[in-house]
């Protein structure tokens, strides 16, 4: 088993094209689409695989569109666990306006996931040997209809038991309610940390406040909030320090944030430092908002700067 483990409950597999302009009531000629294999925890795994680690990506996957994500991903080379529903995984469209460069997303409901369905990736994680639990698990994404808002509450409740540190990226009532049971890091942007604290919205004021309230009300050990282009801002019982990316050349931000939850647990399993940490998981979100499309990070553009980002750092 690996050392990484990453759950998604909500994949998608993701059809992208081009189309020159995008008009209602014409027919628009596109480009043949490419297919990618989409959702959290599995972009986390793709974006680790570019990064140059093995992690087992652990999905709920069903029908043909669940099939082909596993054919996907397996000539990606990237290991995982289809847990199969009863029901098709959802497909999503991106289109990309060539005369404007403008990006058109459209995201699709998830099917309905069925109790014994998300329940088995429940008791797979706690019927592991003590000797194949991971070290890490990384939860990211949405939950679909019929998966329980404490779900990823559950999840930390085993993870913490069997030992492995749990990392959680998601939104709303999902990551409230996971918030507390064992979570090791929460990576929320703005308006998710006001949400941790009841809070409709923050300004950057009190961002700080905010965030050490939430570690002292035990809500996780570590705090990574996501700051767009100006970075990131961690918060651990050491104090709050930032990260700011070098500017870049933008092309898409589409699979940034789970780029940076990639190069996070990778850091964080190769023994590095939580500043580490957080500068190569920036790094990694600043590499794939240049490249194209759905394209993930690369790894020499990672590299390059989190090298800069140190330089930085040493003439502080």
């Amino acid at each position: 088993m690996s050392d990484i483990i990453t759950i998604t409950l909500n994949p998608a597999l993701d059809k992208s094209t081009h189309v020159a302009q995008v008009l209602p009531e014409k027919k628009l000629r596109c480009e043949t689409p490419t297919f990618e294999p989409g959702g959290g925890g599995i972009n986390v795994s793709r974006a680790l695989k570019k990064l140059g680690s093995d992690s087992c990506a652990w999905m709920l996957v069903g029908g043909p569109s669940g099939d082909r994500i596993c054919s996907l991903l397996e000539e990606e080379g990237v290991d995982f666990r289809a847990i199969k529903t009863k029901n098709w995984t959802r497909e999503n469209l991106m289109v990309m306006e060539d005369n404007s460069s403008n990006q058109f997303r459209f995201g699709m409901p998830g099917s309905e996931v069925y109790e014994w369905e998300w329940k088995q990736c429940l008791d797979d994680l706690e019927n592991l040997e003590d000797a194949k639990v991971p070290k890490y698990v990384v939860a990211s994404g949405s939950l679909p209809p019929g998966v329980p808002d404490d779900f990823y509450a559950q999840l930390a409740a085993v993870a913490h038991r069997k030992g492995g540190r749990l990392i959680v990226d998601t939104s709303g009532a999902a990551l409230t309610k996971a918030a507390g049971e064992g979570v090791y890091l929460l990576k929320p942007n703005l308006g998710e940390l006001a949400a941790l604290v009841g809070k409709e919205k923050i300004s950057a004021m009190e961002q700080e406040e905010i965030a050490m309230q939430v570690l002292d009300e035990g809500k996780c050990k570590v705090l990574v909030v996501s700051l767009g282009p100006r970075g990131a801002m961690l918060a651990s019982k050491e104090g709050i320090s930032y990260v700011v990316p070098p500017t870049m050349p933008q092309r898409s931000a589409v699979g940034a944030g789970d780029s940076m939850v990639a190069g996070m647990v990778l850091c964080l399993l190769q023994g590095g430092s939580l500043d580490d940490m957080v500068r190569y998981g920036v790094a990694a979100g600043t590499a794939a908002t240049m490249t194209p499309g759905s394209e993930l990070c690369r790894k020499e553009d990672t590299d390059k700067i989190y090298q800069w980002l140190q330089e930085q750092k040493e003439k502080v």
